[in-house]
């Protein structure tokens, strides 16, 4: 019988859906319980899919016996607090990124983490997604080092509205949700520490409260650079977009989707078993459960990204 690992799904929006069309694809994972901003959001999604109990309350599930983990889909202000508050019921917890939006936060769940011994994994979803595994794969199998990596986001957000293009009551962030991405990623592919980082932020909206437009750039100890221009005014293509540029090739990866440096089509056919790097990622949390091991993308993995993104915080306030 094939062991299942049960979930509770919080946050009903763009990326709550994202995880839920990924979970069932996994066979050992069930989802038992949805929780939304309210038990009537909730019961919206637990009826479009076959989910048994709604609530309006984390508590609620935490309390459950019917949940073993949870998967945090929640605005970006209550990562932290909702981790810890996972792990203090005995449940294991992967959070979307940004694991929290200060490092005290972050520090916090990787003590209790370390304390616990739960599965305590953050949704860096590069890391899971077949354009960028295969060019990790290329660099763990020595046919590639990373000299410098040219990373673009760009959105067109001058309002709090989410990717399903609904209003939302939170403001996102470039550095600390956006930037997050890149920086872990490209300590991730360079397999070095980042040692020099610095910052630069354009005006802060009088509305919104935050930077627009941000450029960042990094150095890894082995000598690798990355250069990462942000922006939420950009009226044009929208995502995120990669250059690799090694010692042995340069590739492009725009999503899913990965060419060469002269655009030639890259087959990512048998890199893993799904084209979904949400999906991949939720395989990663319950195969890690299930075999009692630390999962790629977990809190202790990716601690280095949140620290550098203190550092560049420091430098803009400064």
């Amino acid at each position: 019988m094939t062991q299942k690992v049960r979930i509770a799904l919080v946050g009903t929006g763009a990326f709550g859906i994202k995880h839920l069309d990924g979970l069932k694809n996994i066979d050992n994972a069930e989802v038992t319980f949805v929780v939304g901003s309210s038990k009537e959001k909730a019961q919206v999604v637990a009826d479009q899919y076959g989910i048994p109990n709604a609530s309006g309350s984390l508590d609620e599930a935490l309390a459950s016996d019917q949940v073993d983990a949870v998967i945090l889909c929640t605005p970006t202000q209550m990562h932290a607090a909702q981790s810890v508050a996972c792990l203090k019921a005995g449940k294991h917890v992967q959070v979307e990124i940004p694991l929290a939006d200060t490092l005290a936060g972050a520090e916090e769940v990787l003590a209790l983490q370390q304390e616990t011994k739960l599965v305590a994994m953050v949704g860096h979803t590069r890391r899971f997604n077949p354009s960028h595994q295969y060019v990790h794969n290329k660099i763990t199998a020595g046919e590639l080092n990373i000299q410098q990596m040219d990373v673009q986001t760009y959105f067109f957000r001058r309002k709090n509205i989410n990717a399903k293009g609904e209003p939302r009551s939170w403001t996102d962030h470039l550095l600390w949700h956006h930037a997050a991405h890149t920086v872990d990623l490209f300590r991730y592919q360079a397999g070095s520490p980042i040692v020099k980082a610095n910052a630069v932020q354009g005006p802060i909206h009088p509305e919104l409260g935050i930077a627009l437009d941000m450029s960042i750039q990094l150095q890894a100890e082995n000598g690798a650079i990355c250069t990462l221009s942000l922006s939420f005014n950009n009226d044009g293509p929208l995502g995120t977009f990669f250059r690799y540029i090694g010692d042995n090739g340069t590739y492009i990866a725009r999503y899913d989707d990965l060419v060469t440096g002269k655009e030639e089509p890259i087959d990512l056919t048998g890199v893993t078993v799904s084209n979904n790097g949400i999906e991949l990622q939720d395989r990663e949390f319950v195969a890690a459960i299930i075999e009692g091991r630390e999962p790629n993308s977990s809190v202790q993995s990716v601690m280095d990204c949140y620290r550098t993104l203190h550092a560049l915080e420091q430098q803009l306030q400064a």
